[in-house]
């Protein structure tokens, strides 16, 4: 691989626009001289006060800035968080995409939802191929996740290589395709690599993370104990190994199977079409026919296993499900850990099933597809890097491999923990944060992209806090008086039937604001609702301890 660290005289920078502080919206840029590449573009899901919002995507306002040094995207996998935002930044930023065969069918499924394929540029690369950036020459290595090809990239720039390990595992008998490509981390860490950027998930959980071939002889032995019985299992929509193990073991056990929910669809027909899950002849059927079999000779394979509102499994425990009731003696299987923050979600989920007679079971029917201490002390020690840049992560998860890095003999001041936003600049023989970029979150709602700001966020939050108070007046645009009003209408702050005496308290407070605005001569609108807004606000305070929103409406005549 050509690097020319020779004739190198300019800077490497390293500039994570998100994915730190957090777990999702992973993209970082990597930046020397004319040349930027991108590696992600994931978005992240909406915290609980986020309210209304639907998705998180980064704010890429530096790539937009240097537009005519970007060079392209590369892509190391197809999970959401790392490729769901490409929609929305390709409309800013529109370059060519580089990933392997199976997140490129996915990319290219979203991308025709927003028709956008047609002016999209796109290249499939193969493992251990190269592509030429600019500066840059990245090379793809197989790695071992929880989707099927994911990819690690070894980024060779003009001072040195640094390895990216996306999301990864050591997984050394998996369900579809290759182990990872170990020998190769081994030789390009004889070459000597300036930089590694770890995946830090499970950084504090010691030991190796089991292989994805273990949940199918769970599996097996579930469809062996519940021969008389509905299966149901919830899982990841993306994760295609999980879908062939609980297909092969329907298969094994005579039952047909029905894929429900449109994201789990999607994928499953994306990697059947492109080789990477094959399904035995007659074993799937549609929800259509699922009346024609009896319930012990079917299988449902459904999303919602993190308990999200709209998805397929929490439909059919409300009962909301258009097509499929949850049955006294259904066997519902969570094959999936919750993600921090949806616990409270996947609980609601699980007692809604209880309470319907199903019998749950949700431990033993997952093992993650992030690497464990073991494995990432692994990946160092076949790299030795000399710096260490942990990733994907909250900050414990990174401090957590910054401690494994200290401990198998990195010195302390070579490993960097980064934030997003922070420009990290590499030569030959130094390493130092010299600056910060502009990042943030961009909040979609709907087919608004960034029109919800962090105004309207703090309204919906004290909407759902404390309600509202419209207060109505009509006026005189001439003469200055007031011709009808003031009306008191509250939504959300007290019951109005069971308030009379509150609300005609709320009118009169509001009634003397209007005298003693007209008595003093005030004509000016802003300045009377301003006045109304703040005497009612006040008084409100005092009598309830509330803070509801007050919309003062003056209409004119």
């Amino acid at each position: 691989m050509k690097t020319n660290r020779k004739n190198a005289t300019g800077k490497l920078k390293i500039i994570p626009l998100g994915g730190l502080e957090q777990i999702g919206m992973n993209i970082t840029a990597f930046e020397y001289e004319d040349s930027i590449i991108v590696v992600d573009c994931g978005l992240s899901f909406p915290a609980d006060d986020m309210l209304g919002i639907d998705l998180v995507i980064p704010d890429v306002t530096y790539l937009q800035d240097n537009i005519d040094k970007v060079k392209g995207f590369v892509i190391t996998h197809g999970h959401e968080d790392h490729i769901g935002s490409l929609p929305y930044v390709l409309r800013q930023i529109n370059v060519p995409i580089y990933a392997t065969k199976l997140t490129m069918g996915i990319i290219e499924h979203k991308l025709t939802e927003h028709g956008m394929l047609e002016t999209t540029k796109r290249k499939v690369v193969k493992f251990g191929d190269s592509i030429n950036l600019g500066h840059f020459n990245v090379e793809f290595i197989r790695t071992n996740h929880s989707i099927v090809d994911a990819a690690a990239l070894a980024i060779y720039s003009p001072v040195g290589i640094v390895i990216h390990t996306g999301d990864f595992k050591v997984d050394y008998s998996p369900v579809f395709g290759d182990t990872i490509d170990l020998q190769r981390f081994g030789e390009i860490g004889k070459k000597g690599v300036l930089a590694l950027m770890c995946d830090s998930t499970n950084a504090e959980r010691p030991g190796f993370t089991p292989s994805e071939r273990t949940v199918g002889a769970t599996f097996d032995t579930l469809f062996n104990e519940h021969k008389n019985k509905r299966i149901i299992v919830a899982t990841f929509a993306s994760n295609v190994d999980r879908v062939r193990q609980i297909i092969n073991s329907a298969d094994k056990y005579d039952r047909k199977v029905v894929v429900e929910g449109r994201s789990m669809i999607n994928i499953i027909n994306t990697a059947t079409e492109l080789g990477r899950l094959n399904v035995p002849d007659n074993t799937l059927i549609d929800i259509d026919n699922l009346k024609n079999y009896p319930d012990e000779k079917t299988v449902i394979i459904t999303t919602g296993s993190q308990g999200e509102s709209m998805a397929a499994l929490s439909r059919m425990a409300e009962n909301t499900h258009r097509k499929i009731s949850i049955k006294p003696g259904d066997v519902v299987i969570f094959s999936s850990s919750p993600i921090p923050g949806n616990e409270k979600a996947v609980t609601k989920v699980i007692n809604e099933l209880l309470m319907k007679g199903a019998d749950v079971i949700f431990q033993d029917t997952h093992v993650s597809g992030h690497a464990c201490q073991e494995e990432i002390k692994l990946i160092y020690t076949l790299v030795q890097p000399k710096y260490a840049i942990p990733v994907h992560g909250e900050y414990k998860h990174l401090k957590a491999q910054a401690k494994l890095a200290e401990n198998i003999g990195m010195a302390k001041e070579n490993i960097f923990l980064l934030s997003s936003g922070d420009v990290l600049e590499l030569g030959n023989d130094s390493a130092k944060v010299t600056g910060k970029v502009p990042v943030g979150s961009i909040l979609v709602d709907g087919l608004g992209v960034g029109d919800v700001g962090n105004v309207v966020l703090r309204d919906r939050q004290r909407l759902a806090q404390d309600g509202i108070i419209v207060v109505t007046v009509v006026m005189d645009r001439e003469n200055n008086y007031v011709v009808s009003g003031p009306d008191v209408l509250s939504r959300g702050f007290v019951y109005e039937k069971e308030s009379d005496e509150l609300i005609e308290e709320e009118r009169n407070v509001v009634d003397d604001a209007l005298n003693a605005c007209l008595d003093k001569g005030i004509s000016d609108r802003g300045k009377i609702k301003s006045v109304i807004r703040d005497t009612l606000s006040d008084y409100v305070w005092k009598k309830t301890k509330r803070q509801p929103m007050i919309l003062p409406i003056i209409m004119e005549v």
